[in-house]
This record gives C-alpha cells, sequence and structure tokens, in this order.
C-alpha cells in the first residue's frame, strides 16, 4: 500500500496498479449514475492547493477527478500518490499550484502504519496472495532492537507491485502477469521509525518519517523477515506531505458540502484553498518592485544592484505586493525566472481568498 511510486507525469511516492483507473462512487462509497449527455460546463481557473483527507477505497486518479468536476477547474493534479487502502492525506493542485509540485515531492513524508504478523503477501499489503506464514510472532523487545538497522540511509528493495518501470513496463503489470520481476535495492532515507503500540501480539503500530522513493510496505517486509515472522501492511495513514499536516486536510464530505454550499451562493470555494506559495515554505521569498516582476513576467532577467540588493544565491520565489510572480534563480546580482505564474482566477493569497 504505500509508500513510493509513480504518478502520472511525476516520479513519486506510493504507485499503485489501482490507480490507473478512475473509480466510480460518491465520499459515501456508493455508485454514481454516468449521464454520457450532460452538456460539460466551460472550465475554469482556479489556482492553490487542497489537502485532501484521502478516505480508504479511493484511488489518488479519482480523488483528483472528483477535484476536477468540483472546482470545475481546468488543470489539477496530485503530488504523492496514495493507495487505495491508505487515508490522509493527498496534496491536490490546481492551476498554477501545479507548477510547485516537485517541492512537495521531495518533502519529507509521514506515516502512521500497522504491521499484521504471520504472513507475508505478494503486494506486501492486506490485498495479495499469502506467500509465506510463520506461528512466530515478534516480542516488544526484539521490534525495538531492530529499529536502528532501518533508521538512516539504508538499502530498499521496492514491493513487485510498485510502479517502477522495467523496459517500459510497470513492475505491478509484470506482477500481475504472473512474471517474476526482479528489482534492483536503492538507497533511501529514513529519518525516524519508532514503534507506538502493540496492543497484542499480531499487530504492531509504527510511526516512519521518510524521504523521497521510500516504500513502507517494503518496511514491514523486511522487518517481518529479519524477525522471522513475516509481516504485511494492514491499516496505513499519512500525516505529512512535504509543507502540509494533518492540520491542512480536508475530508471529502466536508469539502463537497462546501461546494454545495457555493453553489446557493453561501460561501466561497475559495474557502477551501491554501496559497500557490503554501508549497515553497523551504524556499526564501524576495520581494520586487512592480517593474521588475512586469520583467520577469515577460520571462526576462532582473539586474539587482544597490547597497539593498541581495547577496545570496539559489532558488528564490518572487513577490510583488505579496503577490507570487516568479520562481526565480538569483546568482551573481541577476534574477532568472525559472517558472512564471499567472493567479488569474480563483486564488487564495496570504491567507485571504479572493477573487482576482
Amino acid at each position: 500500500m504505500i509508500v513510493t511510486t509513480a504518478n502520472r507525469t511525476h516520479e513519486t511516492q506510493n504507485g499503485d496498479p489501482r490507480d490507473t483507473a478512475e473509480n466510480s462512487f460518491s465520499a459515501q462509497g456508493e455508485p454514481k449514475p454516468r449521464h454520457p449527455k450532460q452538456q460539460k460546463r466551460e472550465r475554469r481557473d482556479v489556482h492553490g492547493w487542497i489537502v485532501l483527507d484521502k478516505p480508504i477505497g479511493m484511488t489518488s486518479t479519482h480523488a483528483v477527478a472528483v477535484l476536477k468536476r468540483l472546482f470545475n477547474a481546468k488543470r489539477v493534479g496530485h503530488a504523492g500518490t496514495l493507495d487505495p487502502l491508505a487515508s490522509g492525506g493527498l496534496p491536490i493542485a490546481l492551476g498554477e499550484a501545479t507548477k510547485t509540485v516537485p517541492f512537495v515531492m521531495d518533502g519529507r513524508k509521514r506515516y502512521r502504519f500497522t504491521v499484521s504478523w504471520g504472513a507475508e503477501r505478494d503486494t506486501d499489503d492486506t490485498e495479495g496472495r499469502v506467500t509465506r506464514t510463520s506461528d512466530a510472532r515478534p516480542s516488544v523487545e526484539a521490534i525495538r532492537a531492530l529499529l536502528p538497522q532501518f533508521t538512516g540511509v539504508i538499502e530498499q528493495t521496492p514491493p513487485q507491485y510498485s510502479a517502477i518501470k522495467i523496459q517500459g513496463e510497470r513492475a505491478y503489470d509484470l506482477a500481475r502477469d504472473g512474471e517474476t520481476v526482479a528489482l534492483q535495492p536503492r538507497p533511501v532515507e529514513i529519518h525516524e521509525l519508532i514503534l507506538l503500540e502493540q496492543s497484542d501480539n499480531d499487530r504492531s503500530v509504527f510511526e516512519a518519517e521518510c524521504g523521497k522513493g521510500t516504500y513502507v510496505r517494503a518496511l514491514a517486509r523486511d522487518m517481518g523477515r529479519i524477525l522471522g515472522c513475516y509481516g504485511h501492511i494492514s491499516a496505513l495513514r499519512r500525516t505529512l506531505c512535504g509543507p502540509f499536516t494533518e492540520a491542512d486536510m480536508i475530508p471529502l464530505a466536508e469539502l463537497e458540502a462546501l461546494c454545495d454550499r457555493a453553489a446557493s451562493g453561501e460561501g466561497s470555494l475559495a474557502d477551501a484553498l491554501l496559497p500557490v506559495e503554501t508549497a515553497l515554505d523551504d524556499i526564501p521569498a524576495l520581494a520586487v518592485t512592480r517593474a521588475d516582476a512586469a520583467r520577469l513576467a515577460r520571462g526576462q532577467a532582473v539586474l539587482l544592484r544597490g547597497r539593498d540588493a541581495p547577496h545570496s544565491s539559489g532558488t528564490v520565489y518572487v513577490t510583488v505586493g505579496g503577490r507570487l510572480i516568479a520562481l526565480a534563480e538569483l546568482g551573481n546580482g541577476e534574477l532568472i525566472p525559472k517558472r512564471v505564474f499567472n493567479l488569474t482566477g480563483l486564488t487564495a493569497s496570504s491567507g485571504r481568498n479572493e477573487e482576482v
């Protein structure tokens, strides 16, 4: 079930074969009727982030489709796939926020997950076929003694059912066709791995904070093998994704209710949006004049001179009057735009939502 994979245009976390097709159900899991002859509404410009508290059973692809429909937005994408059996934070970018997706994907992720001991499955989660079993169960002491081996930079072999490509084919497609998938170990970084709870001998609850490319499913598999009891993921929730925490999450039912109120004139969809620049929390901000902002918006470099000119270098996000203009590279007194933002449309900025 989780952790790592590819999301359509970006290699990210938590890819899953079940995420390749959209589901057709509501937030409550009821089938939705299709109306192929319905007249399509004209899409509009919406810019910002929604951190969906994704329910169990929904694919990330379907979540994106639902938000695109709710906001009637032109462009929508997500920053890190979350498997159908997982819940929690799925950051979804709308409009110009899609230009900041890599900054979220490269950030740390935190997961709270349950490992069920005694069986290993070919998918490393509850949906797979049991491949190994054991009557042995690990003690709390044995588990805690093992955790340092899975902390820091480690070598990890991705699950067979992952979105990694092998000669142009997804590993999960090959595995579903019955082929043996030989994936090479690769380095990943686990910043923290702790045992939270062991209510009985069959299950243990953990929390992990990790970097890009880590598979939590593989953690469960590998810990079970070393402990001699085998194991697989039976529950998983993402609680942190880059700058987004549980406090930023909004349940789908609440989001749909907000959209219904907005449609009747009792609110605004902007109330659910986080500003585009929320994804850039770890990047310095640089304010410029309106004249310089106009040059950057045209894709032209700006020379920064005078005693107030910054002496630092690297990536910055540029603002004018508190409004995001561009992502740029700063160096040798020159500001070179790399990504220019056009935030005309429905936006959320500086804690205040507005229709521009």
